[in-house]
């Protein structure tokens, strides 16, 4: 159960490939969806004996969708042993505190799949990457990142198809980031972050402009919030008693590799000048929304907000 679906499918789809064999299928493996059954199918399923071998499996995808779930357990206070029962419950937990998901806990096995932070999907990227053969340094891992955000079922997605047009082996870089997934290596928000903190007028138009020709792909409320992040990290910066590499990678968040950049940013942004950034971020993203703004369309909007960042 749990609200990051990505680890419940991996489970879900071992099961359903790796228990039982070809054969052993044909008579011992029932896959039921949430929406189609009821408790009393479930149980009726489980209950049966298998046929010609030693096991049946019995999987329930989307079980968020069975009404009054919990009363199964009754039939998970005594199982059949010859039952492995997969109970696939996506995208929220059940509550903790009461008897049913107790009852799993003592008689099989409860698994919680939790979102990861943001700050996490980085290092979950490189292990993804380790794990088939490649890397990626962290610039590549920001990217993609940012891009992707913390949807890792769309981040595995990409991977895989990035990784079938490259040899094992391969350091994945922005450039190959560009051209197989499309992310603009030039033309992102992680640039428009490094071009705010290193107080790169021209390059931050750049992409600004970039961003008002392109707010599908670009919308306000996106670069808004990757921005915010940002200058809040620079303000914490600013007011940690340990400034070292390691120790400020560690209390930001971040790989230490972009520590340096922090640093730079602090240097150019004082914590009065970061909160009057934040200030004028909440202003935009509250125009953005139609408040106090009749006319300005999210292009004008996103090169006056970069134009009173920067001035």
């Amino acid at each position: 159960m749990g609200d990051e679906p990505y680890f419940i499918d991996l489970i879900c789809d071992y099961a359903e490939k790796n228990i039982l064999d070809d054969i052993e299928k044909e008579f011992n493996q029932s896959v039921l969806y949430g929406r189609d059954v009821d408790v009393q199918t479930i149980i009726s399923e489980a209950k049966r004996y298998p046929m010609m071998a030693d096991k049946q499996v019995v999987i329930v995808k989307e079980a968020q969708n069975v009404r009054n779930i919990e009363d199964l357990e009754t039939y998970v206070q005594n199982p059949l042993d010859s039952t492995i029962l997969v109970i696939c419950y996506k995208y929220k937990s059940l509550d903790k505190r009461k008897t049913f998901p107790k009852t799993v806990a003592k008689h099989g096995i409860l698994y919680e799949s939790k979102k990861l932070y943001d700050n996490k999907v980085p290092d979950w990227i490189s292990g993804y990457l380790k794990e088939k053969g490649y890397s990626a340094g962290p610039k590549a891992n920001q990217l993609l990142t940012e891009f992707l955000g913390a949807d890792l079922g769309k981040i595995a997605n990409e991977l895989d198809k990035l990784m079938i047009n490259l040899p094992a082996g391969t350091e994945i870089t922005p450039d190959h980031i560009q051209q197989n997934i499309g992310i603009s290596k030039d033309y992102n928000t992680f640039e428009l972050n490094d071009a705010l903190g290193k107080r790169d007028i021209l390059k931050a138009n750049r992409i600004v402009n970039y961003f008002g020709s392109n707010t599908k792909e670009h919308p306000i409320p996106v670069t808004i919030s990757s921005l915010y992040g940002y200058f809040v990290k620079i303000m914490q910066y600013h007011f940690l008693q340990d400034k070292s590499k390691e120790s400020a990678a560690k209390a930001l968040g971040v790989n230490p590799y972009f520590v340096q950049d922090y640093i730079s940013a602090a240097r150019n942004f004082s914590a009065g000048q970061v909160k009057s950034v934040i200030a004028i971020l909440r202003e935009f993203d509250l125009r953005s929304k139609g408040v106090d703004n009749s006319s300005a369309g999210e292009s004008e909007l996103l090169k006056e907000m970069v134009y009173k960042i920067l001035h």
